[in-house]
């Protein structure tokens, strides 16, 4: 996995967990919980590709690569 993909995971971890918190607070509890479970997969999706990222590329390369990621997703 790349960088990139470490990005839009976390990404989609935030929005469900979001989406998880709105749940909570109107009382739908098996929705809360069904995207406290789909943020925390993302989550660890997003773990795995830092944690191989961080065997496999340079510091340098992290920053490049973070770089071109983070602004594939905004401009996405």
């Amino acid at each position: 996995m790349s960088l990139e993909e470490a990005a839009r995971q976390l990404k989609m971890a935030v929005h469900d967990s979001q989406v998880a918190f709105d749940c909570v607070g109107l009382g739908d509890l098996d929705r809360a919980q069904e995207h406290a479970v789909t943020a925390r997969t993302a989550a660890d999706a997003a773990e795995a590709a830092l944690a191989r990222a961080i065997q496999d590329m340079s510091p340098e390369q992290a920053q490049s690569e973070g770089e071109r990621a983070v602004v594939a997703l905004e401009e996405a």
